[in-house]
Parts: C-alpha cells; structure tokens; sequence
C-alpha cells in the first residue's frame, strides 16, 4: 500500500471539515469566512475533540499562497482609475475614518497594557470594515440602490489600498524597529515611488503583451500565464524590499486596466476560493477557545470601538465630505464591522513574530460579534438619526444643510487649478522614469561596465551616453513640455496677472532638469566635470534633435495612453458611445445631487411580470414619479426611451430616483409572474424507445390518435419496424405490434406508457 503524504491527510481534513460548516454558515445566511474559521478552529490543535492538522509547516505555507491570491484578486477589481473616480466624498470619509480609528485602536493596546507593536498591529487591523458582509447586508435588506450606499463603496475601495500601504508600513517598523518620523516619511516615498514606478512600467508592457498573444491565449494559458506574472511581482516586490501581498495587489490592478481584467478574474476565483479558503481555516488553527475566555475584556473593548468609534469617525467624515446628515448617519452605521483584512494583518504580525498569540482570539471575537450586529445597525440607521436630529440644536441642523448644499455647488476648477495640476503629473511622472533610469544606470550598468571595460573612465562615459540616451524623453518632457495648450495660451493673454507666473513655472522647471542632469552626472564623474562638460554637451545636443526626442516621446506616451484606456475604449465601442452622453447628462453626484436623485442600474428579471408592456401602459413616471435615463439590451443602449418601448428580459435599465421613490418602486420593479407549475429540468428530456406491446396499447393507433404528445411532452422523431426505419412519421402512421418507436420527451411520462 503506498504511503499518503501527511500533506494531502491534512487537506482533505481542512476541506472537508470547511465544506461542512460552510454549508451550515450558509443555510444559516452568515458570512462564508466565519465558517471557514470555526473549520480551523475543529481541526485545530486547541480541540481534542475532533482530528487535528499534523503538517502544520506546510498548511501555513499553503496559507501564504492563499494570502497572495486574496490580494491578487482584490488589485484585479480595485484599478487605480476607480480610485480616481471614487470622488472626494468617500475619500474624505475613508481617510477621517482610517485616521481616527487607527490612532484610538493604538491608544487602546496601550490603555490595556499592551506592548507597543501589539497596539499598533491592533491600529491596523480596526482600519479596515468587511466589503463582504457591508454587500451581504445590502442585498439582504435591499438597501444597495440608496445614495449612501454609493459612498459607502466608494470608502471600501479607498479603505482596501490605505490598509494596503499600512501593511508595508508595519512590516518595516516591525522588522527595523524603527519609529522616528524621517525614516517613516522615507519608506513612504520610497513606497510611493515603487508604486508608481511599477504602474507605468506595467501599463506600458503588458497590455502590449497581451494584445499581442491574445490569438494563443486560451483559459489555461491565460490562467497561468496571469499567475505567472503575479508571483513574479511577488518576487520583485519582496526584493525591493516589500511584502509580497503589495506585489501581488500591483499586478492585480495592473492587468485591472487591460481589456483582459474580467476574464482574468473569472478563471481565477476557483484558484482564489480553494487557497483564500485554506488561508481562512489556518487563521482558525490560531484560535485558543481558553485565550478568547481568558481574553474576554479585550475582545469586549474593541467590538465597542468598532462599533462606536468607526460609527462616530466615519459619520464625521461623511458631514465634512459635505453629505447630509441623514446620509452621513447611514454611512457611518454601515461601516462599523472588522474586515478580513484584520485577520491578514495580524497573521502578517505573528509570521513576523513581534506580535502577542492572543491578537487573533481578540480579532476573531470582535470580528463575530460585529458581523452579526452589522445588518441591525444598517436597518436601524434611520432611527438614530431621527434620534440624533432631535436632540441636537435646530441652528446645528440648518448649518449643517448650509454646509452641505455649499459643498454639493462648488464651481469647477479654474484655468491656473487645472494647469497646476498638469503640471505636477507631468513632472512627477516623468521625474519617476528619470529616477528609475539613474538607479538602474548607477546599481546595475556602472558596476557591470566596470567589471566588463577595463578603463574605469571609459565605462563612465558609456554609462553616461546609454542612460541619458535612454532618459532624454523624459527630460525633455519634463522641462518643455506643456500640459494644456489651450489654457495656457488662455492664461498668457492674461498679461497682468498670468506671463509672470507662467515664465516662473517654466525656469523652475528648466533648473529642476539641469540640477537632475548634474546630479547624474555626479554620480559617475567629479562635480567639476558635471557642471564645466558634461551639463553643456548634453544641453546642446538635446537642444539640436529637440524635435526628433519630442516625437519619440509623443509615441511613447501614446502608447501608454492607449493601454491605459484600452479597457474603457472596448466598452465605450460596444456601446458606439452613448453611454458616455448618458453619464454627463445624469451624474448622480453632480446634475442630481440638489434634489438628492441618483441613477439606479436595475436588471430585469425573466420572470418579470411587466415585461413586453410599453412604457406608457406601465405609467411608472406618473405613479412612482421615476424616470427611465436608458434601457441597455446586450450591446444596444436605448438612450432615453419612449412611450412606446419595451422592456424585456435581461435588460438594464437605469433609473433616476430619490431614495424614497426607488423604496416605493423596487417591489414593483422585482414583482414577477406567479409560474403555476415546476419547469421540467433540460435533463429530464431524452430520446427513449418503446415497444409497441400490450402493455402500452398502441397497436392500431396513428401518431396523432395515440396522445403521445400530450401525455409525454413529447415527439415521435422515428419507428423501427422489421429492421427498416421510418424517419419522423407523420401524425397518421399506424403504430403495429413489435414496432420499436422513438420518442423525445420527458423520461418518467415516457415510461409511464408502457403502464397504461
């Protein structure tokens, strides 16, 4: 008998164990990961009970993986264009709130005596709110087309790449133990430059990639080839000197921007289920059912400030983000819950051994008990709001209706605000590239040269020429190149107020390229030589093929634009470009905010009871006082409909409403056709023979006298009689003893003939 690897005893153990509760988590309508925890909690080493996981080393391994395929798939639906469209709403929200709870979670570890890599790990682990049971909770009380529901969203996603940024910077203060305020600031920048550095070089090559084997691509292929390139970030990133969980969220939001990002993402949740599931279940293999009893104050103290602390901050982020009151109050009950970013944090603490054993009892207890409050405070927001408008001061009320109306009617940007702004895109992209290529030429080519020419000079000089060869794009981009030709033209007219500033602007810009050119060349020769030679020469020649430099520039950033917009180019070429004009016309943050309306996307359901009725005898504008913006069917907009449209199944249809008008209309929207009767299963139909005997009685019968249609849902496609074929008889054939008949139909019905 062959010998089974522990391993695979140990997987079948943890799958099976996790397959179980997660169907009784799910019968129960509770969140899958506290299933798959109380799994690692059975097979555990703290249960004597139930079989225990032996290979520990490996399952912990597999958690890993798990780990970096959870962040892999969160980069794949983040994209850092939907950051940029979260608005300024949810960011001030989000980070009001991350702020506030992270410094209170600190000062909590220390109150309990705590030590200080335990308080801030706790910090940490509270920044964070559940996306999964936050959506759950929305669907359940069906609350996931109100307004607020749209910043709540908006919050998760800046939530996710915050908590993101906050792991790097625990695990360098955890590793260097270093707290002081320059080394802080310096390993943001450095982050920040990373982050940057990979998203352009991304963007850049791999759409391109892509594009280019798409014809080979198949699920398999792309599948590995998509895991491939995630653990190569991995790699990469945890060479430079960061986790790989921010490697793999890079590559995640990455190929998010490719024209590839949702196909990625459906082939990958099998390989994200099974090892996030692994990862779930050795998160409770942590758990000590002793440690939770004999920590039960602290798990009691941070549920409350989950529940109090992220209510108040995020509420508070929501007034001065400019949302109603009411509104604020229902984000802020929405987002008091501990996410699962809390027990990846503290697996990352302990993996790196500076955090206590008892951070994951403590995070787990909390966890569960603000899951289960979660749906009761979305459902009961509304009444502490009326609670809280009632004991606040009216003049409190009216101010903060000032407030809110004020920051809903900003005027757009000025001419100078939008040329500031192009400014510092161009000069901090362009200024990462030159980074990038200095290090690389002083790290890696200046060492190789050295080793490969014997003159030390020499490889200087072929250093020098390669690199700035290759930046010279780049520095003219950052020095001459103008952001927005039109404003700045518009502003030049202005000549008493703009030529200064604007001359200003462009000899700053010119002395930042010269000082970055010197600095270069410092780095390989003497500073004399920088400033006397080498400054001038590289100056002149990039002023004599100026032109040849800045065409082979637009050609770069052409491409990159490209790539970067091809995802959003297919989509808007499926839909010739009207949902664009749609999108302008009804902004739900901006045309509609006054009359506190936004735009709904609701899908029709097949069993709609309304579907084939035109618009007009549907009368929904008259009496719900909705209006339809469009109907999408397939790759088809019907941009603002009229009377005489119809909706039919599956069809998209975007309505303009208020919260109080779309909780009136919702249940006429979902109201379906009462089916009498259980629709056969596809399976059920089969293609059967009879006999014909005196069992069934068909002798003498024609196809149509028999009944065979009616009693079997079914069709004679074909008779055998003495060994020749009549082929779909027609409905007066005769049926004659020893006939073999063929009938598609229902199987039972069809076996019944021969009962008859």
């Amino acid at each position: 008998m062959g010998h089974l690897p522990k391993l695979i005893e140990d997987l079948a153990l943890i799958l099976i164990v996790g397959a179980i509760t997660t169907l009784l988590f799910r019968s129960i309508k509770q969140p899958l990961v506290l299933g798959y925890i109380i799994a690692g909690l059975l097979v555990g080493p703290h249960l004597s009970l139930t079989p225990s996981v032996i290979d520990t080393e490996n399952v912990e391994t597999l958690a890993e993986i798990g780990v970096i395929f959870l962040l892999f798939s969160l980069g794949l639906e983040f994209s850092f264009k939907k950051l940029m469209r979260v608005g300024g709403s949810a960011s001030i929200t989000a980070f009001v709130e991350i702020f506030f709870i992270t410094i209170t979670g600190f000062f909590l570890g220390k109150l309990m005596s705590w030590s200080t890599m335990d308080s801030l790990f706790l910090g940490g682990m509270l920044a964070s709110s559940s996306t999964t049971i936050i959506i759950k909770a929305f669907d359940e009380l069906g609350v996931k087309t109100k307004l607020f529901a749209r910043i709540v969203f908006g919050v998760l996603v800046v939530e996710d790449i915050v908590v993101i940024l906050l792991m790097v910077l625990l695990s360098t203060i955890a590793v260097t133990q270093q707290f002081q305020g320059t080394e802080m600031a310096f390993t943001v920048l450095k982050l920040l430059f990373f982050l940057a550095l990979w998203f352009i070089a991304g963007i850049f090559l791999l759409p391109t990639l892509l594009k280019r084997v798409k014809p080979l691509l198949d699920d398999e292929t792309l599948l590995i080839l998509s895991i491939g390139l995630c653990l190569g970030m991995v790699m990469l990133a945890t060479q430079a000197g960061f986790s790989a969980e921010l490697g793999a969220f890079i590559m995640g939001s990455i190929l998010a921007e490719t024209t590839a990002a949702e196909k990625v993402e459906h082939i990958l949740t099998p390989v994200k289920n099974l090892f996030g599931a692994i990862f779930f279940v050795s998160v409770g293999m942590l758990i000590d059912p002793e440690m939770i009893l004999e920590y039960r104050w602290p798990v009691l103290f941070v549920t409350l400030l989950t529940l109090f602390g992220k209510f108040f901050s995020t509420t508070l982020g929501a007034l001065l983000s400019g949302q109603p009151l009411k509104q604020a109050v229902q984000v802020g009950m929405s987002m008091a819950q501990i996410g699962e970013f809390a027990f990846i944090v503290a697996a990352l603490g302990l993996s790196l051994g500076v955090t206590s054993d008892f951070i994951f009892p403590v995070a787990v207890g909390a966890s569960a008990i603000t899951t289960f409050t979660t749906p009761y405070m979305i459902k009961y927001s509304d009444h502490v709001y009326n609670f809280i408008s009632k004991i606040i001061p009216e003049k409190w009320l009216v101010a903060l209706n000032k407030y809110s109306a004020g920051t809903q009617n900003i005027q757009a940007e000025s001419y100078w605000k939008k040329l500031t702004k192009a400014y510092l895109k161009i000069a901090l992209t362009n200024g990462i590239v030159l980074l990038a290529l200095m290090l690389l030429s002083i790290k890696f080519l200046l060492p190789f040269l050295k080793e490969t020419v014997e003159n030390e000079i020499l490889g200087s000089i072929i250093t020098l020429v390669i690199s700035l060869g290759l930046a010279a794009p780049f520095l003219w981009a950052f020095m001459t190149k103008q952001p927005n030709k039109m404003g700045f033209a518009e502003l030049w007219l202005e000549k008493k107020y703009s030529q200064g500033p604007l001359l200003v602007l462009a000899i700053i810009r010119m002395v930042f390229g010269i000082i970055i050119i010197a600095v270069w060349v410092d780095r390989l020769f003497t500073a004399m030589a920088a400033i006397l030679v080498a400054v001038p020469i590289i100056i002149i020649v990039m002023f004599l093929f100026s032109k040849r430099i800045q065409n082979f520039y637009q050609r770069l950033e052409g491409r990159f634009l490209s790539n970067l917009n091809a995802r959003e180019k297919a989509e808007a070429e499926k839909l010739s470009g009207t949902e664009n004009i749609l999108s302008k016309h009804f902004s739900p943050q901006s045309d509609l905010s006054p009359w506190d309306a936004h735009l709904i996307d609701l899908e029709v359901s097949p069993q709609a009871a309304y579907i084939g009725k035109n618009l007009l005898e549907l009368a929904w504008r008259e009496n719900y006082g909705v209006n339809i913006a469009y109907i999408k069917r397939g790759d088809k907009l019907i941009y603002a409909p009229g009377k005489n449209n119809k909706l039919l199944p599956f069809d998209h249809v975007g309505i303009i409403a208020t919260d109080e008008q779309i909780q009136a209309f919702k249940p006429v929207f979902d109201m379906q056709e009462q089916i009498e009767a259980a629709t056969p299963n596809v399976e059920d139909i089969v293609v059967q023979k009879i006999v014909v005997d005196e069992h069934n009685r068909l002798k003498g019968q024609t196809v149509l006298s028999s009944g065979i249609r009616e009693r079997t849902n079914g069709l004679v496609v074909g008779i055998e009689r003495n060994h020749e074929r009549i082929l779909n008889p027609t409905s007066t054939t005769t049926f004659e003893w020893g006939d073999i008949v063929w009938i598609v139909g229902e199987k039972q019905k069809i076996q019944k003939l021969n009962t008859a």
